[in-house]
Formats: C-alpha cells, sequence, structure tokens
C-alpha cells in the first residue's frame, strides 16, 4: 500500500494544492496523512481557542472527503512561521516523518507569497533529507490557489508532472473546500470551487485528459 503525506502550512492548503489528487490516491486504496503547522487564523489578530478548534475541524472534515485517515496540527503562528526557529519546524516534520513513512510527500512551492509556505517547504526537504540508507521518497511542490499565481512569475512552480484526474476526483476537492466556510470565496476569487473545477480542466488539457493537478518535481530517485 503507498502512503501518501501531506506537509501544507494552513487549513486549506492541502485542498488547493493537491485534493483532488489526493482523492484519486485515496481511491487507488493509498494510506493518506496530512499534517498542517500554521494555525491559520492568527495573523492579523488574535483567535480563541474555539475559533481555532472550528477550523481544525473543518480540516478533518475535509481530509475526510479527501480520503486521508490521519490529520494533524502543530499550531505555529500564521503567517508567521518564519519568526520560528526553523529547527523546530524541521524536527516537528520529522516526528511526522517517523510516524508515517510516507512513499510520496507533497508541500509547499518556496515561490508562493506566502513566508510560510517557503518555511514549509526548507523543512520538508531537510527533514526527508536523502541521508544513506533511508528510503526512496517522491517528493513534489503544489500549486496552491490563491498563493502561487501570486508570486513572481519567474518563480512559478514548474509543471513538470501531470497527475491525471476523474471527475470525481475533482468533485471530491470542491468538496472538501466547501468545509472550509470561513475560507472558500465566490468566483472568480482563486479560492473557489469554480477555480478548482477550471483548474483541473486547463491543467487536463495541457497533458490530454480531461481533468488534471500539476506539480513541481522536488525529489524523484528511480
Amino acid at each position: 500500500m503507498k502512503r501518501i503525506a501531506v506537509i501544507m502550512a494552513h487549513p486549506d492548503d492541502e485542498v488547493l494544492g493537491c485534493g483532488a489528487t489526493l482523492a484519486r490516491y485515496a481511491r487507488e486504496g493509498a494510506e493518506i496523512s496530512i499534517l498542517i503547522l500554521a494555525t491559520g487564523l492568527t495573523s492579523r489578530g488574535t483567535a480563541s481557542e474555539a475559533e481555532i478548534e472550528s477550523l481544525q475541524e473543518q480540516a478533518k472534515a475535509a481530509g475526510c472527503i479527501l480520503g486521508a485517515s490521519l490529520v494533524e496540527f502543530a499550531g505555529f503562528p500564521d503567517n508567521a512561521m518564519d519568526t520560528v526557529s526553523l529547527l523546530e519546524v524541521i524536527k516537528c516534520v520529522e516526528g511526522f516523518a517517523k510516524k508515517t513513512n510516507p512513499d510520496v510527500v507533497f508541500t509547499h512551492h518556496n515561490g508562493d507569497i506566502n513566508i510560510d509556505h517557503d518555511v514549509t517547504q526548507r523543512a520538508v526537504l531537510t527533514a526527508f533529507r536523502p541521508l544513506p540508507g533511508s528510503k526512496e521518497r517522491e517528493i513534489f511542490a503544489c500549486n496552491v490557489l490563491s498563493s502561487s499565481e501570486y508570486g513572481r512569475s519567474d518563480r512559478r512552480p514548474r509543471p513538470d508532472c501531470y497527475v491525471a484526474l476523474q471527475e470525481e476526483d475533482v468533485d471530491a476537492a470542491v468538496a472538501a473546500l466547501e468545509c472550509y466556510s470561513g475560507e472558500i470565496r465566490q468566483w472568480p476569487h482563486p479560492r473557489s470551487s469554480a477555480a478548482i473545477r477550471y483548474q483541473a480542466r486547463l491543467f487536463g488539457a495541457e497533458c490530454g485528459r480531461d481533468y488534471a493537478q500539476v506539480f513541481e518535481v522536488l525529489r524523484l530517485t528511480r
């Protein structure tokens, strides 16, 4: 059984970046585990414990739709992960890696507009560094709607890998995004159900399929 680890900065990044792909993996029998590193609420003020718990419940519901068997939260400060020791973040990711032992890892692109995404990728690449005798793993950076496309045009994720999808996979991603009542927006905002569908159609057309998601290869050993 293939093990998939998704390590993202904020609740909803996992849906926007690789939600439909996770639904495909789950449909094919993979074990999916998700780690959300930052709270997702505290960047512009304080958030109550109840508000944070509510967002975490939404993330768990979204994960359930996508087929995840585990959704964990690290609780790092939102949009301020650069104020935390990188080593602390790395140790958190290392603990998750040890627990889940994944074959495939999805994380952020380091050209995204959000600083937490950059810190997350650095921590992931360090935690999964290919030491002698270590397990061979595939690591991919996601194209996260409402973040990747807002970065500099010359630093956007390269479409190195296309994952072909079925309509039911895209439907699952849309349903998962709708769990995030405070995060979802109306079209033409990129963090919308319509944007997920249009993007999947466009990437599908680029590779001759009905639907697809694209990823930048960070590590691939053959």
